[in-house]
């Protein structure tokens, strides 16, 4: 028996990704095996201890020539796995243009620069400018509620608030409606509006949002720029997600 052959019977769950081998537990996805090795793979939809969406799709990989989402496909050994190619990253890239200039993303005047997801995949992935012309919607914003306020324009609609609520809070506030351009975050309350919701600031979905759309009220530019999440960080780091929430007071675990 060949020594490769001995290793892979030493170590029968592994995988290989771009020429490292990641052991991955039964039932961990390719997403989760990766990030417990140590290797980012770039997302936006997906979060630690969430049931995964596969809905920005900027963690898609490449697996026998077939482009699969790697937050919902399960790890399976020997696999052959390609993640950091420039094929992929250009996708990647061409993926965070469209979501930009989707919505009202206008970085120098949000609140949330230096701490959006988006904006900093933006510049791990090298992208300088929008490319594509700017739709300019205009989507409803909510500033019913007492302390949180939404703001659809930048919405990414990558459901996270969906899911944290549904799944953390254990209160379902927010949803998802309508197809392709028509598509829109919603509040489950009797008049749509988030002041009729039992959402609260202590909520994880109040916080969770990786974009400008959620945001709490009266808690603005407190943490100047330069000292924010991506002045000092890169997106690529591995548990940023968790440590961001243990800032906030919520985590899932």
């Amino acid at each position: 028996m060949s020594s490769e052959a001995n290793q892979h019977k030493l170590n029968p769950n592994t995988f290989d990704m771009d020429g490292i081998e990641v052991p991955f537990k039964d039932g961990q996805t390719i997403m989760d095996a990766a990030l417990a090795a140590g290797i980012y793979i770039p997302h936006l939809c997906h979060h630690p201890g969430l049931t995964p969406h596969g809905s920005c799709k900027l963690c898609m990989v490449d697996i026998g020539n077939k482009c699969m989402s790697s937050c919902t496909t399960p790890a399976v050994a020997g696999q052959q796995v390609s993640n950091n190619t420039p094929v992929l990253n250009e996708a990647r890239k061409t993926i965070t243009q469209l979501l930009f200039i989707e919505g009202n993303h206008l970085c120098p005047s949000c609140e949330k620069t230096g701490n959006c997801t988006l904006q900093a995949m933006a510049y791990y992935l090298g992208m300088l400018e929008g490319h594509f012309p700017q739709f300019f919607q205009r989507r409803e914003v909510d500033a019913s509620h007492l302390t949180v306020m939404l703001d659809r324009d930048r919405c990414i609609l990558c459901e996270l608030c969906v899911r944290a609520s549904r799944e953390v809070d254990g209160k379902n506030v927010f949803a998802i409606t309508g197809r392709g351009v028509t598509a829109h975050l919603v509040v489950n309350s009797p008049s749509g509006k988030l002041a009729d919701s039992d959402l609260e600031t202590s909520d994880m979905a109040a916080h969770i949002c990786p974009v400008g759309a959620i945001l709490i009220k009266e808690h603005g530019y407190e943490i100047p720029i330069g000292r924010r999440t991506f002045d000092l960080h890169q997106v690529g780091e591995i548990g940023l997600e968790k440590m961001i929430q243990a800032k906030a007071g919520h985590t899932n675990e």
